[in-house]
């Protein structure tokens, strides 16, 4: 099967890890395992058949604890979209699950490299996520 679409681009559009100080290091850092991880996609058309497709990683708790540190990426991958493409629901599977396959491998080094960098080294992401899955969960 050709593929739908070209990446032109990809670079992480904005990275940012938060923690205000070191009582909430320590408190991060036996709490971390509460945390969650979210994925959030968005795109917008450029012109030619260009679009931008941002998605942004966050790794956050959801509790109300005042000591708290916080972690995103936002990741973007410019593509161009084949001609044959003139279907909506086409051109969503495209964004929401053909690019996130591709560029996740980079997405997710950045975001453990971050993660880590940050002073959490152990931290791991459990499950691979499947875009796919996900997709069809949500279309159908």
């Amino acid at each position: 099967m050709t593929e739908k679409f070209k990446i032109l681009a990809k670079y992480i559009k904005d990275m940012s890890s938060e923690t205000p100080d070191v009582e909430t290091f320590l408190f991060v850092k036996d709490n971390i395992s509460k945390y969650q991880l979210n994925i959030d996609i968005t795109s917008k058309a450029l012109k030619n058949k260009l679009i931008e497709v941002n998605t942004t990683m966050r790794f956050e708790d959801k509790e109300p604890n005042e000591k708290k540190s916080y972690f995103e990426v936002v990741f973007a991958t410019i593509i161009k979209v084949d001609d044959e493409i003139k279907e909506k629901k086409d051109l969503e599977r495209v964004i929401l699950c053909d690019v996130q396959n591709k560029i996740f491998p980079e997405l997710e080094k950045s975001f453990l490299n971050l993660i880590h960098n940050s002073g959490h080294p152990d931290i791991k992401l459990e499950k691979k996520i499947d875009f796919d899955k996900l997709y069809n969960e949500k279309f159908n």
